[in-house]
């Protein structure tokens, strides 16, 4: 969120940064999740320039208008050397910047590396400054219809770390996505929530922030590439992020974020997010009760304490038990419906003999597996 610096005096500069608080930056879900091959003053004069195109009247010849006052109030530049170092940055933009996109196509992934912005223009005795994008970007800027992020240009423009803005324009993302759903349906409830707590692999992580041949050790990427952004996020922006590290084997393989917005008082929206994700709780909750119950009063549960595949204390994981009767128990209706209830004995009968010691961590998931795999033999017989 801008904050007005103590340097500024003057009362343009503080009108120029209120009508920057109230930009959006708007763009196609590919980009956001795209590697941006520049460092933070080329990518945060990007979502600038960006910010400044009209999406329902996109503009002519792919350019748009920025002032020397607005870049200056936008990176806080106040000192006398800030027309070189303008012109540095808009050299290291063209020089260096460009975007590496990965879309997913019909027949499989298309790459593209797209160099934004190839032209800018000003001079030493006029305030105006033209940007034109490359037509190449403009599809990822203008006629979004769907799968695009919008977020404000005034979190961009407290972040100091190109690490920070890469992951905070994927964390709105996923967030907005939450929103949408959670107001317009649409989603099942875990898509739902998958979006409030979005899960990505350190590797896609790592491609991302452009950090694959970096700090290698993951103790060093972690501490220098996540935890200093979301410091940087969660003091400038309207996220708190907090996030759970998931290993596989010994290894650290994904991060689970947690987003939240800051309370505020005086903003219904966000009573009104409190609101559904109580709601959306609820329910999930009442959900899993009603299966969990259903479980209780299964057949199935029955046989599988007979076959020693269950115990009474692991029926007191409602977890356990509603993936059971989520997942596992219609997979066994359809082997009683194909061999009759003693066809579904003799599956658990083989499945406690073959029982391998790591499935006690997941019964449901083990189980689910043994029957999907049994299921098409059955099936493949009987036809």
């Amino acid at each position: 969120m801008t904050s007005i610096p103590k340097n500024v005096k003057n009362q343009k500069q503080v009108q120029i940064l209120n009508e920057l608080s109230k930009r959006k930056v708007v763009e196609h879900n590919s980009l956001i999740t795209s590697i941006a091959k520049m460092d933070k003053t080329p990518l945060k004069m990007f979502e600038l320039a960006v910010s400044c195109i009209n999406t329902e009247e996109p503009p002519k010849d792919h350019t748009v208008y920025l002032s020397k006052e607005e870049l200056f109030a936008f990176f806080k530049v106040a000192d006398n050397d800030k027309h070189s170092r303008f012109k540095l940055a808009v050299e290291n933009m063209q020089k260096q910047a460009f975007f590496k996109i990965k879309e997913k196509k019909e027949h499989g992934f298309e790459f593209e590396n797209i160099v934004p912005i190839p032209y800018v223009k000003w001079t030493d005795y006029h305030d105006e400054v033209t940007i034109r994008f490359s037509p190449e970007i403009m599809p990822y800027l203008i006629n979004l219809k769907q799968n695009f992020t919008q977020h404000a240009l005034s979190d961009l423009a407290e972040l100091n770390s190109k690490y920070s803005i890469i992951l905070y324009r994927w964390l709105s993302m996923n967030y907005n996505q939450y929103e949408h759903y959670s107001y317009k349906g649409g989603r099942r409830k875990e898509q739902v929530e998958a979006y409030h707590n979005p899960n990505i692999s350190v590797r896609e992580l790592r491609e991302m922030t452009d950090t694959v041949n970096e700090y290698q050790k993951y103790n060093d990427w972690d501490r220098y590439i996540l935890k200093n952004s979301l410091k940087e996020i969660n003091a400038h922006t309207s996220f708190n992020v907090t996030y759970d590290k998931v290993k596989k084997g010994r290894s650290i393989d994904s991060i689970v974020f947690h987003i939240t917005k800051k309370r505020r008082a005086d903003d219904n929206s966000y009573k009104l997010e409190d609101k559904i994700y109580k709601k959306v709780k609820a329910e999930k909750e009442q959900s899993e009760a009603i299966l969990v119950k259903h479980a209780m009063e299964s057949k199935y549960t029955k046989l599988l304490i007979e076959n020693f595949l269950l115990s009474p204390y692991e029926m007191t994981d409602t977890s356990l038990m509603s993936g059971l009767q989520k997942n596992v128990y219609p997979k066994y209706d359809e082997l009683k419906a194909l061999r009759g209830l003693e066809g579904v004995k003799k599956h658990l009968s083989y499945v406690h003999d073959k029982q391998e010691p790591y499935s006690k961590g997941n019964m449901a998931k083990y189980l689910k597996k043994a029957i999907d795999q049994y299921l098409p033999t059955v099936k493949r017989q009987n036809l």
